[in-house]
């Protein structure tokens, strides 16, 4: 086994050493908690949950912790802009820790609805302000922070290392004065750890702090809950071997610079020890070709897209089976792709767990172990997951062709092997199923002739007939998909 990951911090593919044998320590980046995670955000979380389950299926045991944003988070980037909650609060006339818990509890659901598996923690920031407190006043006693008149800034001069992961080494940020003017700043592209002197009338989030009431800069919180558990920069009570130095770091590409770059900056600064040993970033998507905007009407939440009729287990194929580091063009005429991909996989599940021939002529034990080698060996290849399902539908279609020589016991073997690949993939179903697809799809072409013809009576009559079966018909802009109902 030698698992390859690409680095973001070294632009490289390299071996995945972890700090401890055997052991994984990942942090993500989750939610600002302000409005419903659209499926840009899902694919970000869906790698991790990829990157989770493989390492758990190559013998890690992992710990993985993902923050909830619930404080107050400028709508740019740099430290200015208006308070995302505080925003979403007035537009819905609640107040930001009601508009934190409503959409921290539909990021759960969402997670949920998409067997996206739960990580050991979910920290929110508002749980954490006085590990974050605790880390401002060690920057500022290493000599890496400064206050004026209420406010801490890091003081990115004092920082040698700081651009490493984005390549906005402080030269750079100079030429290009990205940095917004500060008069408290000593540097433009010092960056800010804790607002009292708040830019914006009755701010209503707000906590006592060494430097008078106000609240934390957007960064400090990764830093804060990363270091508190997956490091002994607190405690050693969450997990058995603690270090200085995390092994993963995930995220969207956008989180690179600044959030990354100055979550690096903090906590090295706060331990003297390397943060991160590997940061993996995951692309944007498109859809439909095109970005997602508010003016293009195509920022899709997954309520959207199931609404429409698309499954749940087709949205999570599509935005998991593009590379993380490939930019992925989601699109309907995709989903609809995955729905019929999935309904193959549940047809050859039916047809094992019904083989009626009690012996067989199918060498299933060595079959099942070349699939799972070859199939994990993709994955080994930084999560190569094309490859990997590649590698499961050539299988499916080899079993398919050998239906009449496999026996019971293969079938077992063979259902064995399916589980396993889904334990990584979550998108099968292995509860008892009818052999309906050729008849489906054959109703399915007489319903689609009946609405040409506007004969609707025989198109219900086949909807209905269906739904006594327990499939239910989705029609989509591309097509009718079918589902089985649970």
């Amino acid at each position: 086994m030698s698992i390859k990951l690409y680095n973001s911090l070294t632009n490289d593919i390299e071996p995945f050493v972890p700090v401890h044998d055997g052991f994984v320590k990942m942090y993500n980046c989750g939610p600002t908690v302000y409005s419903r995670i659209h499926i840009g955000n899902i694919r970000s979380f869906l790698v991790a949950d990829l990157l989770k389950r493989y390492l758990k299926l190559r013998g890690y045991k992992v710990t993985q912790v993902m923050n909830i944003t619930d404080v107050g988070h400028m709508t740019s980037d740099a430290d200015e802009g208006e308070d995302k909650l505080q925003v979403a609060a007035n537009r819905e006339k609640l107040d930001p820790w009601q508009i934190a818990d409503k959409y921290t509890q539909s990021f759960m659901d969402d997670l949920e609805t998409l067997n996206i598996d739960k990580a050991d923690v979910y920290p929110r920031a508002t749980q954490h302000l006085n590990e974050m407190i605790e880390i401002i006043e060690k920057l500022v006693d290493n000599g890496y922070a400064y206050v004026v008149k209420g406010n801490v800034y890091f003081d990115v001069t004092k920082f040698p290392d700081y651009g490493k992961l984005s390549g906005n080494v402080l030269e750079k940020l100079q030429a290009q004065q990205r940095a917004v003017d500060d008069p408290y700043k000593r540097n433009p592209q010092d960056f800010v750890l804790w607002f009292s002197h708040s830019k914006y009338k009755n701010h209503i989030m707000k906590w006592d702090s060494p430097w008078g009431e106000g609240y934390p800069g957007w960064h400090i919180e990764c830093s804060a809950m990363s270091l508190k558990y997956l490091t002994d920069a607190f405690n050693k009570q969450f997990h058995p071997n603690m270090a200085s130095t995390i092994d993963i770091h995930t995220g969207g590409e956008d989180n690179k610079f600044p959030h990354h770059e100055c979550e690096i900056a903090q906590s090295e600064g706060t331990t003297g020890q390397k943060f991160v040993n590997y940061w993996m970033h995951v692309t944007h998507l498109l859809v439909e070709g095109e970005k997602m905007s508010k003016s293009l009407g195509n920022i899709y939440t997954l309520p959207d897209i199931l609404n429409m009729g698309y499954s749940p287990e087709a949205v999570r194929y599509v935005l998991l089976t593009t590379h993380y580091r490939q930019k992925l063009n989601f699109t309907f005429k995709s989903l609809l792709a995955a729905q019929n991909a999935i309904n193959r996989l549940q047809e050859l599940i039916f047809n094992l767990k019904n083989i009626e021939n009690e012996n067989g002529d199918f060498e299933s034990g060595k079959f099942a172990e070349n699939v799972k080698d070859n199939f994990l060996e993709e994955l080994d290849k930084d999560l190569n997951i094309a490859g990997a399902t590649g590698v499961l539908f050539d299988a499916v279609k080899t079993i398919n062709k050998s239906l009449s020589y496999i026996g019971q016991q293969d079938a077992e073997i063979l259902l064995d092997l399916l589980k396993e690949i889904d334990n990584i993939l979550g998108i099968m179903d292995f509860s008892n199923q009818e052999p309906l697809e050729k008849e489906i799809q054959e109703l399915i072409k007489q319903r689609n002739e009946a609405r040409k013809i506007k004969d609707f009576t025989t198109a219900d009559k086949i909807r209905e007939n269906l739904k006594k079966h327990g499939i239910h018909l989705i029609d989509t802009p591309e097509g009718t998909i079918w589902k089985r109902r649970q």
